[in-house]
């Protein structure tokens, strides 16, 4: 079954690292969002991208899903006492791959050229896309002014109340022919849970993607469980932006897209409002506290995809 995972963030990587424990790697891609990327200390960096590669390489920090397991932090701590800015911080070896990608890049390379050469050099066998080689960037609208992406998740720690979502360069941006063929090729979409408005949403804000996933059997997984967001802003978000905390919302959020949708048992009592939607429901654990669960969580979505 050749399968398409949409990823954004710890949760989306974890889930796509289940995935790649039991889906051939010729027959898995994994399409990340790239609206999170952002220039900082002269290096273009794309969060989402390198926590979905360190953690198919195997090479991800366990406590914080995001960064390298044992780094260290020379770098960030001197650029600190030189007065630089430290509030992103990038680990000695983390700082190897920025380099690196900044090299190809400026060498004439796309970032799916990048990224597949990064890829291989850390042994990550299924396809990892960015999903375009285009710039579109995030941008929180919140009552403390409009703020890039990084500057409120991590600089701010979205504490800012958010208001909405602008994604500077939607209407320029296209999905690169990779995603597009990948995504026709699909004989399964697993939306994986991940934040839908900043990890999903500007996936499907490309071009013509909407389009390929409403001819394919679609799954999305709730990154909301219990009222609660398995990891990031998800549930502060849904929160001020005047929905229902639930994975309910979540579900509504993709209307039209999907076929079928994964609750936590914690969650089970929203199968009828669900159902009532027109979405098939598997109910079952949710939350990946290990790599055995990712992998069993892969195995009923893709088997949940496959009915």
């Amino acid at each position: 079954m050749k399968v398409v995972a949409l990823a954004g963030g710890v949760g989306g990587a974890r889930l796509a690292h289940g995935l790649a424990q039991i889906v051939a790697p010729q027959d898995l891609t994994v399409v990340v969002n790239t609206g999170d990327d952002f220039e900082h200390l002269g290096f273009p960096i794309s969060p989402d991208l390198d926590t979905v590669l360190y953690t198919l390489a195997g090479l991800a920090n366990p406590a914080t899903g995001w960064g390298l397991a044992n780094e260290t932090w020379n770098f960030i701590e001197a650029l600190g006492r030189l007065g630089g800015e430290t509030w992103f911080r990038l680990g000695d070896r983390d700082l190897a791959l920025h380099v690196e990608r900044r090299r190809r890049l400026e060498a004439g390379q796309t970032l799916t050229e990048a990224t597949r050469a990064l890829s291989a050099a850390l042994g990550v066998q299924p396809t990892v896309l960015p999903m375009t080689d285009d710039r579109l960037r995030t941008t929180v609208v919140t009552d403390e002014g409009e703020l890039g992406f990084q500057e409120y998740f991590v600089h701010r720690q979205c504490r800012p109340r958010v208001a909405r979502f602008i994604f500077a360069g939607e209407g320029q941006a296209r999905p690169t022919a990779e995603v597009l063929a990948a995504l026709a090729q699909a004989e399964a979409i697993i939306f994986c849970p991940s934040n839908p408005f900043v990890s999903i949403d500007p996936i499907l804000r490309l071009p013509g993607v909407k389009d390929c996933i409403r001819t394919r059997p679609a799954v999305a997984v709730s990154p909301i469980v219990a009222g609660q967001a398995l990891k990031g802003p998800a549930a502060k978000m849904l929160n001020e932006l005047g929905l229902e905390v639930s994975a309910l919302s979540v579900a509504r959020f993709y209307r039209g897209l999907l076929q079928g949708f994964v609750l936590d048992t914690a969650d089970g009592g929203l199968t009828a409002s669900l159902e009532a939607d027109g979405l098939r429901v598997l109910v079952t654990d949710a939350i990946m506290r290990n790599e055995a669960d990712r992998a069993r969580l892969a195995r009923e979505v893709l088997a949940f995809a496959g009915a």
